[in-house]
């Protein structure tokens, strides 16, 4: 059962460092300081999978992989396996945004550079996933030799993790990761195991994901990724998602399973629609599979995304499933005091957040709200301007029943819509290319968070 606890969501490419994006390294170890000295306990992060193209970490070419761009490039200079010179030459001016394409231009040839050197002398783990995706990226590339190289990458990723997640444990930090529902059509998973998805007879997805329309979208939203195929081949993917949990209690210390509600019942639309309208919902494989997860790694915390606009039967489930769901208080304002959403209205057993990656940030929200949505709000929150709405927002969250009170560093930090993490249903140089400065987590940060954690009584116990 979680603790009365708090902690701070940031994804790992949004922390500051010299070379374009966050890494494993000091950038990784500033940031449990900061946690650690704000009296945090957890640290949540986006997904570490690889991204898409467009930088989303939520239609990943795998389900186990870990993204390259996030290798600490200052260790491997250490490993020798790439120059001072080298090092100095990824160097980035721009320290506030990501540019994925431009970062991967450049990242590429000093990575293969690094594999030359390690080529021969260079022995990888034996991950149990690592032979399918290196396959897969040798079958993308059109060339068996990428296999090797790969396999080192992601050797090097598992490493450097691993050591960062000891740091994290040494001060009695948490980490809490975010495990995507779906994967990317044509991945390293459905190409090595397309009996595990909803296929037509050339192999392509027959029936894809998404959503129906609502509060983001009049048109749906449609993901396109392929569905699993609960009903006609049971056995074999829920004992693909008890390794996909057996993974993530190696990187984690607890998950937020993504889009939980489509494990009751998921909107199937048919491969090559329009958009999103042209589905319909489907029965999922419902709490059997959840007991299977938690049998699977029963010391992992699990969380339940289970936002959205759920029906009587979808909100019931989850309460049966007894994982802890999400409320935001984005969500609070808009229809008085019996809004599920706000604060003195959550239960021990559920995570608040002030927002997530997929919400303006709070600031964002009070400034684009409604007039009445607004002036609620300040009036619930008793929020002054000149002590900054976002802290407001952190001590109505702080203080409610909830066990575990989250906040993206954007709200601890009162930033606006420029630090917007995604706009879901929106493609753009904007999403997920966020970053923070490095003076922003200072020593009067911390101290403010920490005592504002102290009087709510989410002080870390283990600090």
């Amino acid at each position: 059962m979680l603790q009365r606890s708090s902690g701070i969501l940031l994804a790992l490419s949004s922390l500051p460092s010299p070379y374009g994006i966050g890494t494993m390294g000091a950038p990784a170890l500033a940031f449990l300081d900061f946690l650690r000295d704000s009296g945090q306990s957890w640290w949540q992060l986006l997904p570490l999978v690889p991204v898409d193209g467009g930088g989303s970490p939520y239609a990943s070419c795998s389900a186990f992989a870990g993204e390259p761009l996030y290798l600490d490039l200052e260790a491997l200079a250490r490993e020798g396996w790439i120059t001072a010179e080298e090092l100095a030459g990824q160097q980035v001016d721009d320290q506030d945004r990501l540019d994925w394409d431009g970062l991967r231009r450049r990242r590429d040839p000093l990575l293969r550079a690094a594999w030359d050197r390690a080529r021969g002398r260079f022995i990888p783990d034996p991950l149990p996933w690592l032979d399918e995706y290196c396959r897969h990226m040798a079958r993308q590339a059109g060339d068996e030799r990428e296999g090797p190289y790969h396999a080192f990458l992601q050797t090097l990723f598992c490493r450097q993790w691993e050591l960062l997640r000891s740091e994290a444990r040494a001060r009695g930090i948490r980490l809490l990761g975010d495990l995507p529902i779906y994967l990317a059509p044509g991945g390293a998973e459905m190409q090595a195991h397309p009996d595990l998805f909803q296929l037509d007879g050339e192999g392509n997805p027959a029936q894809v994901a998404g959503v129906p329309p609502d509060a983001f979208s009049d048109l749906g939203q449609l993901w396109g990724n392929p569905l699993y195929d609960w009903e006609g081949n049971r056995d074999a993917v829920f004992d693909f998602w008890r390794q996909r949990i057996r993974w993530a209690r190696k990187l984690y210390d607890g998950v937020r399973i993504d889009h939980f509600r489509a494990f009751h019942s998921y909107w199937s639309v048919p491969a090559g629609s329009a958009n999103a309208r042209e589905g319909r919902w489907r029965p999922g494989p419902g709490k059997a599979l959840i007991s299977a997860l938690q049998q699977a790694a029963p010391d992992l915390t699990l969380i339940a995304e289970d936002l959205g606009d759920l029906d009587e039967q979808a909100r019931a489930f989850l309460p049966a499933c007894g994982i802890p769901g999400m409320r935001v208080l984005a969500f609070a304002f808009d229809s008085g005091p019996e809004n599920l959403y706000l604060p003195h209205n959550c239960p021990a057993d559920c995570v608040i957040y002030t927002g997530t990656h997929d919400t303006p940030t709070f600031v964002q929200f009070l400034q684009q709200a409604p007039e009445s949505v607004r002036r609620y709000a300040v009036e619930y929150l008793r929020l002054r301007d000149d002590e900054g709405l976002g802290w407001g927002a952190l001590a109505g969250a702080w203080g409610s029943p909830a066990r575990l009170a989250i906040a993206p560093l954007q709200d601890v930090l009162g930033l606006g819509a420029d630090a917007r993490m995604n706009a879901p249903g929106t493609v753009g140089p904007q999403n997920w290319s966020w970053r923070v400065r490095a003076q922003a987590l200072n020593p009067q940060v911390a101290r403010r968070l920490r005592r504002l954690t102290e009087i709510y009584g989410r002080l870390n116990p283990h600090l």
